[in-house]
């Protein structure tokens, strides 16, 4: 059983989100951004969703990830455009990159809260405070589940362009509402005329935080200047709970 994003996991992932699909984050993060002259680390980048489009606008955007299928996938589709930005398989509570000093890091999309408990968490922090210059930003993005059935299961299909069928059944095994954390069981299989061709399962951990209890981790860490913006726009105050919350601090 995988705990990282496996070949078939990334083969429906650059379905259901190909390049040029976008959240609203993409956007976002470009404006967001725009005042940065230096590098950028995307944590967590995966097949380069955010990565590419950012890189294609002449930001000097970096990408790590524990997945190598999904750097596989990035580095497929940047050779496509004929890009060559830096890619680094590791995790991110604990990577070092050697001199590596940037002007930003962002995690978009909610992945770090795939990291599994607040020790891992808090060390991610403070690794990425670690590699950002002075008055440099981090990013990230948040939110808040809303399904806590742990009877829940759901089923998605895709087709490919070989005349696949991929599938996929998420079954939430785990609820723990004292360590604010869930964790799902993932099985994607790939079909062909009624056929099974290849099967994968993934344990997918997820944890959530509370606004302030976010902002007092951050104040831990040392971040100064924090404002939380609701939805992709920028200093608007979160006012639901079902909308994604975006971080940005100063080190």
């Amino acid at each position: 059983m995988h705990e990282y994003y496996g070949s078939l996991c990334t083969e429906v992932y650059d379905l259901s989100k190909p390049l040029g699909f976008s959240f609203g984050d993409v956007e976002y993060y470009k404006e967001r951004l725009k005042d940065i002259q230096g590098k950028v680390l995307e944590v967590g980048c995966g097949s380069g969703r955010v990565l590419i489009p950012l890189v294609q606008a002449g930001y000097l955007v970096e990408g790590l990830d524990n997945s190598e299928e999904m750097l596989e996938s990035c580095r497929s589709r940047c050779n496509e455009l004929g890009l060559s930005p830096l890619l680094y398989k590791t995790e991110m509570h604990n990577f070092q990159l050697e001199e590596k000093q940037y002007d930003a890091i962002i995690i978009p999309a909610g992945s770090f809260q795939l990291l599994e408990g607040r020790e891992i968490a808090i060390a991610a922090l403070q690794n990425i405070y670690n590699h950002l210059a002075v008055g440099g930003r981090i990013i990230l993005d948040l939110f808040l589940p809303n399904d806590f059935d742990t009877k829940s299961v759901s089923t998605r299909t895709w087709d490919n362009e070989a005349g696949e069928v991929l599938t996929l059944e998420e079954k939430r095994i785990e609820v723990n509402l004292l360590e604010q954390r869930m964790v799902s069981l993932l099985k994607y299989e790939k079909w062909k005329e009624g056929r099974l061709l290849q099967s994968e399962l993934q344990r997918f951990p997820l944890s959530w935080y509370g606004r302030y209890e976010f902002e007092l981790l951050l104040e831990k860490i040392g971040f100064r200047q924090i404002t939380v913006s609701e939805n992709y726009k920028y200093g608007q105050e979160p006012s639901s709970s079902e909308h994604m919350y975006t971080f940005e601090a100063i080190k």
